[in-house]
């Protein structure tokens, strides 16, 4: 059953610096919890089953099943082939953009400026693309396998007109996301600066990374009671599991 937060249950902490990239595999049954470092932090994120990355977060998929345009508590990002990859269970931002994808290289030159690791060595000026296309490297994945991510502690709005409005200092210092891995979850961070943040100096804002152990969805999770679909969805995920041997019994 999938319990609360609790220091005594982290097993792995990490300080994710500004304009950096990150990736891990985060075990069935354990969280990654996100503090922000600074007001108006961003973190993109993207997900795929371990053992086959094929079956990757689906955008649409996600935002359909749900009834939804943006993620918080409660919701689930959720793969090609409906399997629940990882469950908010605990947020205090409220809202995370999920549709503006991350800035390029190109979009990077032009809102700051140059700015080389020759010239300013670990501050260089990185795009939210060329972070992730590394952290995929690592893992025998490349730029096919950048499809569109989610932007944690930021939020896009759409107006009447259909024009987007990002939301200037949405997240706080201290806000955290908790974000539960239903499955054998690959995670690939990088903490740049959203794409339509208007603030023209590059200062992409860190994170701290924590790995805890929760546990599974149990009958009572926030996350499962929040829609019939995200009960389908985390008994089907649960079903990839089901020839695992319990304890007691022989392997």
């Amino acid at each position: 059953m999938s319990t609360m937060y609790q220091q005594d249950l982290v097993c792995y902490r990490e300080a994710l610096r500004g304009g950096m990239s990150w990736s891990m595999v985060i075990r069935r049954g354990f969280a990654l919890r996100l503090t922000a470092m600074a007001d108006n932090a961003n973190v993109a994120l993207l997900a795929f089953n371990a053992q086959q990355p094929l079956d990757r977060y689906n955008m649409p998929d996600t935002l359909k099943a749900q009834h939804t345009f943006l993620l918080t508590q409660g919701h689930i990002l959720y793969s090609d082939m409906g399997h629940a990859l990882l469950s908010i269970i605990h947020d205090s931002v409220g809202w995370h953009d999920t549709v503006s994808g991350v800035s390029t290289r190109e979009s990077v030159k032009e809102k700051y400026g140059a700015g080389s690791y020759q010239q300013l060595r670990n501050e260089w000026h990185r795009s939210g693309q060329e972070l992730l296309l590394v952290e995929l490297g690592k893992h025998g994945l490349g730029r096919r396998d950048l499809v569109a991510n989610v932007n944690l502690f930021s939020k896009v709005g759409v107006d009447a007109d259909g024009n987007m409005q990002f939301a200037h200092n949405h997240s706080k210092a201290g806000d955290v996301v908790d974000l539960r891995a239903d499955m054998d979850v690959l995670v690939v961070l990088a903490t740049t600066q959203h794409p339509l943040d208007p603030w023209n100096r590059y200062s992409p804002v860190g994170v701290t990374a924590e790995i805890w152990e929760c546990g599974v969805a149990g009958d009572d999770d926030i996350c499962r009671l929040s829609r019939p679909e995200n009960a389908r969805g985390l008994d089907n995920t649960a079903h990839c599991f089901c020839q695992q041997p319990k304890a007691g019994h022989a392997a």
